[in-house]
């Protein structure tokens, strides 16, 4: 195998799109492996673990671009990987002619008269430089990018909360302002609900649910998974309180997070409390008597948060949602197929998902029964490393967390990532396979095709095994994503995947399943 590599110094380009480029290159016959992005220290260390290390690499920085590639030079040339890389990038590029892309934050403020809203995504280093300069032209920020310290988030958070401008993130990924989708997002209709979320998947959750249910958001405020924390004190979720307790259209608000700190969850509730509006909290595995002692409404799921917030609009009767949509002899029935499908040694779980807050309530739900091993652990002695070298235990895995996406993009971007998964932790032991498939803006252009395919790639391993495999998955979506709820469902049924209407109807469904094969 031979090692080259070839830099352009001072040739910027987007990351995901140069990481989806790399996966293209890596199908070109004779290509071992090969890496294309910029010169950053994350892709330089990538680089060492990878072998593809060359003296023409030395040096580089991050605004160089660079190909490093190890292949069978009787089968290709480093002349043709990079042929076929300028042909991929050429391509991305005309599809985007005719748009004017400013170099600089005050040029785009320039261009563009009126606007009050940036969206950042560049390497964390420079993140908060950017957002500081957008705070102090008046902009409201979305800081989608990660690795940004809490220092720099608490001084930007405090800033924008003395100029009374939303700062959301950094790593927000989710949002909705005046109706129009940021990041990852799904199309919904407008309404009265309005949302602040510190999770992405979770809010993409509440929300799709709430549209299913024939409503629609106001606003949908990202906060960063850090906003709850005792360090940044909930100052993002407590203005967006504010903002949607002040917005005429906005009728009921839900708030959205992982457990906040103690002291963080004490503030929040008490303006809660203060609270003119009714107000809905998923603290998701939160303490519900100290919600309830706010005058707010506590939830059991994602799922019930958008029930709630429904009946709270409607003024209908609020009660907990713990079941399914469809009847009891109807689940009773699929339980019962399932099973008896299964052989006496399938017995674990393996949960493969893009969201890490669904990843996260399906262990918090299943863990009360089964120990879950994660690379997202309930508890330290639940850490998937204590499963190394085993085949047995049931495993859930969050395939966005940072270990899994160096030097490539979110699985929710690009499935690259599951369908690797599925081949390497889908074994002959495996009973269920649980998963998420999340639409909208900014998720893969097909994700329900390409969980289609592992699955059936998995299925015919299963059958020359005598065995067969029972996946159970929800959508995440609706009907006016561009990947088509409808179709993407259709896909997936084809498969004979089991898809169910929420993530927390599907784990339930699972934990049924998993109850009959544990006897």
């Amino acid at each position: 195998m031979n090692v080259n590599s070839m830099v352009r110094k001072n040739a910027y380009y987007d990351s995901v799109t140069l990481m989806i480029i790399s996966r293209e290159l890596k199908k070109i016959e004779g290509v071992d492996e090969v890496l294309v992005g910029m010169g950053t220290d994350l892709n330089v260390d990538l680089v060492e673990k990878l072998s593809l290390a060359t003296p023409e690499l030395e040096g580089i920085t991050p605004n160089d671009l660079f190909i490093a590639a190890k292949y069978d030079e009787s089968k290709c040339t480093m002349e043709q990987i990079i042929q076929a890389f300028d042909e991929q990038i050429n391509a991305k590029q005309d599809a985007s002619a005719g748009d004017y892309q400013p170099p600089t934050l005050s040029s785009a403020v320039e261009h563009l008269k009126g606007a009050n809203l940036v969206q950042i995504s560049i390497p964390g280093r420079y993140a908060a430089r950017e957002a500081e300069d957008a705070l102090d032209k008046g902009l409201n920020v979305m800081l989608f990018s990660d690795n940004v310290s809490v220092e720099d988030e608490l001084k930007l958070k405090k800033k924008a909360v003395e100029k009374g401008l939303l700062m959301m993130g950094p790593d927000c990924g989710t949002a909705i302002i005046n109706g129009v989708p940021l990041c990852f997002a799904n199309v919904l209709s407008r309404g009265a609900i309005g949302v602040v979320g510190a999770s992405g998947t979770g809010t993409q959750e509440v929300t799709v649910c709430i549209d299913k249910l024939g409503e629609g958001v106001s606003q949908v405020i990202g906060t960063g998974g850090r906003d709850l924390s005792e360090r940044i004190g909930g100052l993002m979720m407590s203005l967006g309180i504010d903002a949607l307790e002040n917005d005429p259209e906005t009728k009921v608000i839900v708030l959205i997070s992982k457990p906040p700190a103690p002291s963080v969850e004490k503030k929040i509730l008490n303006k809660v409390r203060e609270c003119k509006k009714p107000v809905v909290v998923d603290f998701i595995g939160g303490d519900a008597e100290a919600i309830l002692e706010a005058g707010a409404i506590p939830c059991v799921s994602l799922e019930d948060a958008a029930r709630k917030a429904v009946a709270a609009l409607r003024g209908e009767e609020i009660a907990d949602f713990e079941g399914f949509d469809a009847t009891e002899e109807d689940i009773e029935a699929i339980v019962e197929k399932a099973v008896a499908s299964l052989k006496p040694d399938q017995k674990n779980l393996r949960g493969l998902y893009t969201g890490g807050t669904l990843t996260d309530e399906a262990m918090k739900f299943l863990g009360e029964n089964y120990k879950i091993y994660s690379n997202i652990p309930m508890t330290p002695d639940m850490a998937i490393e204590a499963l190394e070298g085993e085949v047995k235990g049931h495993i859930c895995l969050d395939l966005g967390e940072d270990e899994f996406t160096r030097g490539r993009p979110h699985p929710m971007i690009d499935p690259l990532t599951r369908s690797e998964f599925f081949e390497s932790h889908v074994d002959g032991t495996t009973a269920v396979v649980l998963l998420d498939c999340v639409l909208g803006y900014g998720s893969n252009a097909d994700p329900a095709g390409a969980v289609a395919e592992s699955v059936n790639s998995a299925r015919a391993k299963f059958a020359g095994e005598g065995k067969e495999l029972v996946v159970v998955a929800s959508v995440c979506g609706t009907d006016k994503d561009p990947q088509d709820l409808e179709k993407s469902v259709n896909e997936l049924k084809e498969a004979g995947v089991i898809v169910m209407p929420s993530n927390m109807q599907a784990v339930r469904l699972v934990d049924r399943i998993l109850a009959r094969v544990s006897e």
